[in-house]
């Protein structure tokens, strides 16, 4: 738990974010807020998922996070796309270097396939006993989409330039995880550009800065802005 007090917005609140701190979709769009929102804020409202505030539930049905709800009264429910709606308020500098126009396709399509086949076989490896097959068997089954990533981290520091971009902070958080499912045989694996680059993105200010605990939001609470 956080002793810091909340800081006031560093210039302006555009919004409510609804969030789990271990949620890799909200964690991705934490990352985006964080480098493309420097000087503006939202406001942090930690979910707890088997408690949903009804503030939630109100704008969103689904009720899944993130949700993102702006001051003029868009809600925005998909992590994707509240990444690139953050990517939207920075310069247009930003947005050429984290989604560069000759990758844009490329950039789509890797995280369509991390959201599509791999997160699938995340969620089955993460609780095969839950499943029809083993845990080595959706292992496996994720491994294609690890060495797809071996192999453009051959190529560049990066996913797809020497500079980070909107695939690395997409794709990272369900890389973490895949890799906690079993610590062990992922620190051993043949992977070693991989390792490299989550370990890299672990230890980063940026990750740590998004991934501080904060209570349970409850209607009443003083207001969380995020980022400080």
């Amino acid at each position: 738990m956080s002793d810091s007090k909340p800081s006031a917005p560093s210039n302006l609140q555009l919004g409510i974010l609804y969030s789990f701190r271990r949620c890799p979709y909200a964690m991705r769009a934490r990352l985006a807020c964080a480098l493309f929102l420097p000087t503006q804020s939202l406001e942090l409202r930690e979910v707890v998922l088997k408690n949903k505030p009804q503030e939630l539930l109100t704008i969103s049905p689904k009720a899944t996070v993130p949700v993102l709800q702006l001051n003029n009264g868009k809600v925005i429910e998909e992590s994707r796309d509240i990444m690139l709606w953050t990517l939207e308020q920075s310069s247009n500098e930003f947005i050429s270097q984290y989604l560069p126009l000759h990758l844009q396709l490329e950039i789509d399509e890797l995280i369509d396939e991390n959201d599509g086949s791999f997160k699938w076989a995340l969620d089955r490896y993460k609780y095969a006993d839950r499943h029809e097959e083993s845990e080595e068997y959706y292992r496996k089954l994720g491994e294609s989409f690890l060495e797809k990533l071996e192999s453009l981290l051959e190529k560049n520091h990066y996913l797809f330039t020497e500079e980070l971009s909107l695939a690395d902070i997409s794709i990272f958080p369900f890389v973490r995880q895949f890799a906690h499912v079993n610590k062990k045989w992922f620190e051993q694996s043949n992977y070693p550009r991989l390792i490299a680059w989550l370990n890299a993105l672990l230890e980063s200010e940026l990750f740590n800065s998004i991934m501080e605990k904060y209570q349970p939001w409850n209607a009443g609470d003083v207001k969380i802005y995020f980022p400080k």
